[in-house]
């Protein structure tokens, strides 16, 4: 099996590196039997299917303690006196602890391991739930290590998180302090000069906004794209594509380019200006909404005339 041996040619045989990691703290040395040759592995290939076959019928339990405690009785009271079919003897009799040596004291890692990448709502799955993870690492790749009770999770060899592994399904495990941080950064978007200069073209924008936010998409990376296509199709075209895609609940800025992109043109606009100062560049001017002069020339009418 790959776990153990990679490859073999004749009597050369390759080890698999994570396998050989494993046995060095036992100061043990790997022996790869013959292919075809089952009678050299020992007595251990039906171990599974008896404990299949025999422990777990019409077996319930609460947690996995519960599990390992009934496993242990069955093992000490079931397993191990019986008598075995190939040797007549009991298993618990052919037993020498004098052959065992102690275990080492450092003990090889043998967590369970994945490496998911962090989401872009600061979690991460494993095992059929999510857990949080500090929002600096959404996209990143990172390392979960398991034990029974605790999920370690690393980023570069460096743990950032720690979280209580709990044993149910398609739960949401989040650290307070992982969702005042997203908070936190999300507060601090929504005072960006990006988002503030889309804020500025009126409510229908706003409305949008906050909704796509609540969707789970990403406020930054949508903001800049229709930042672009306001100045590629106009701001006004981009208002309509907006309460069309509002309509539908269809919300994104891939959404709004196919609007533009099947019903409006882009605007004949030529190249800006590039400034020296690379910083002038990137300034964003916030647009002037038309309801305000509207609302501005009303007031003016209503105070010149009284009685229109």
């Amino acid at each position: 099996m790959l776990t153990a041996v990679l490859e073999r040619q004749g009597p050369l045989i390759r080890f698999n590196e994570a396998f050989l990691q494993f046995l060095l703290p036992f100061k043990a040395l790997p022996y790869a039997c013959n292919k075809g040759q089952a009678h050299e592995k020992g007595k251990v290939e039906n171990v599974i299917g008896y404990i299949r076959k025999n422990f777990w019928p019409l077996r319930s339990f609460r947690h996995l303690l519960d599990v390992q405690e009934q496993a242990d009785h069955w093992r000490d009271q079931v397993a191990n006196v019986r008598i075995h079919q190939t040797t007549g003897e009991r298993p618990l009799e052919r037993f020498q602890p004098d052959r065992l040596r102690p275990l080492p004291k450092a003990l090889p890692d043998v967590r369970e391991t994945a490496c998911p990448r962090v989401s872009k709502d600061f979690a991460i799955p494993f095992d059929a739930n999510y857990y949080t993870v500090p929002p600096w690492a959404v996209s990143r790749r990172v390392t979960v290590k398991a034990t029974l009770d605790q999920v370690y999770i690393y980023h570069l060899d460096q743990l950032i998180a720690t979280h209580h592994r709990t044993w149910e399904r398609r739960r949401r495990i989040e650290a307070p302090e992982h969702v005042a941080e997203a908070r936190k950064n999300l507060g601090r978007q929504w005072r960006s000069d990006p988002v503030v200069v889309l804020l500025s073209l009126g409510p229908e924008v706003k409305d949008y906004l906050e909704h796509m936010v609540g969707s789970g998409m990403a406020l930054k990376k949508n903001v800049q794209k229709m930042l672009v296509l306001k100045d590629e199709y106009g701001p006004q075209a981009l208002i309509e594509a907006v309460s069309r895609a509002a309509d539908h609940k269809a919300y994104g800025a891939d959404y709004i380019e196919n609007i533009l992109h099947r019903e409006m043109r882009p605007r004949k606009n030529h190249a800006p200006v590039k400034l020296q100062h690379k910083y002038l560049n990137d300034i964003q001017l916030e647009e002037t909404s038309l309801a305000d002069f509207d609302s501005f020339v009303l007031k003016r009418r209503r105070e010149d005339d009284p009685n229109r």
